[in-house]
Parts: C-alpha cells; structure tokens; sequence
C-alpha cells in the first residue's frame, strides 16, 4: 500500500473568501505583515494504485474547473 497526499487548493486567479476573512483577522490580532492568505484542503489516503490518483482528483477529489492539486505519493505508507 502507498500513502497518497493530495493537497488541493483555488486557482490564483479566483477570489479566495476564506482565505482573505483568515488573513483580516490575523491582521486584527496584530499580525499585520501577513499576506496572500489561500485556503485548501488536504487528503490522505492508503491504495494498491497510487497511479489512479490523478484521475481520482479529475473525477472526485478536486474541481478542475476552479482547483488545483498537487499529489505526492510515499510507496512507504508515510507521507513526505
């Protein structure tokens, strides 16, 4: 089995809302040297096929459309 991460996140071109409610409230805590603030999300699964992770996020895990994705794959079970 290999562990596969997929991290997926907005296209730059798209308004990230939460991304921008995140870094204004940052910025009230006094953090305000942050900037460009991109929510996302991440998931971890266990398969036999690893190679199927590309099309797993073209059919499921992530909007082309609005998404990108990164995958990265750990033959070892261990996510890098």
């Amino acid at each position: 089995m290999s562990k596969v991460t997929v991290t997926v996140t907005l296209k730059p071109a798209l308004l990230d809302a939460q991304g921008r409610t995140i870094q204004e409230a940052l910025h009230s805590l006094g953090y305000t040297d942050v900037k460009n603030v991109r929510v996302g999300k991440v998931i971890e699964l266990e398969t036999a096929n690893p190679e199927d992770a590309k099309a797993m996020c073209e059919k499921l895990l992530a909007n082309p459309v609005m998404e990108s994705y990164h995958i990265e794959v750990d033959a070892n079970g261990v996510a890098e």
